[in-house]
């Protein structure tokens, strides 16, 4: 039987949903147990995905520039709240980055760059037209990831 490789390195992609927090928590909690570092990133979706939908004239340079700062400034203010959680559960190092993507491909592409052992991810984000636009990320992240890949169902766990 192969052995699991040590986890040193987790990588947790979050969308600022209200379901956010409790898959972040339970990445610390799981970092913190095996004393690796906790990497939280977010992806901003790309505007070329909507090539084949009719978009109004806009200026999409300019609106995936105010994605970005405002997804980096969303991202300072989600580790600032949870770096309580972070120090309780006993991790030490925690990066965090925003990407600009195809989601589930940037959060395989970013584990796959940080020699991720783990991904922990929520099961459920956002719902409704977001879903049935993109997909289940999870699900996607899940079939390409070349590491493990821990689902939380965020309505389920830590109650």
């Amino acid at each position: 039987m192969k052995k699991m490789n040590p986890i040193k390195t987790v990588v947790t992609p979050i969308d600022f949903s209200d379901n956010a927090g409790t898959v972040v928590e339970s990445a610390a909690y799981v970092a913190g147990t095996f004393g690796a570092a906790l990497h939280v990133i977010f992806v901003v979706q790309n505007f070329e995905d909507y090539s084949g939908f009719f978009v109004p004239q806009m200026n999409v340079p300019n609106i995936e520039h105010e994605l970005f700062t405002g997804a980096e400034e969303q991202m300072t203010a989600f580790c600032r709240e949870h770096n309580g959680y972070f120090e309780k559960a006993g991790v030490s190092i925690i990066e965090s980055k925003v990407l600009v993507g195809d989601v589930s491909e940037k959060i395989v592409e970013y584990a796959s760059e940080k020699k991720s052992d783990l991904i922990i991810m929520g099961t459920h984000g956002y719902k409704g037209v977001e879903r049935i636009m993109f997909g289940s990320v999870a699900d996607k992240v899940v079939k390409t990831a070349k590491c493990p890949v821990m689902t939380i169902n965020p309505y389920t766990c830590c109650e």
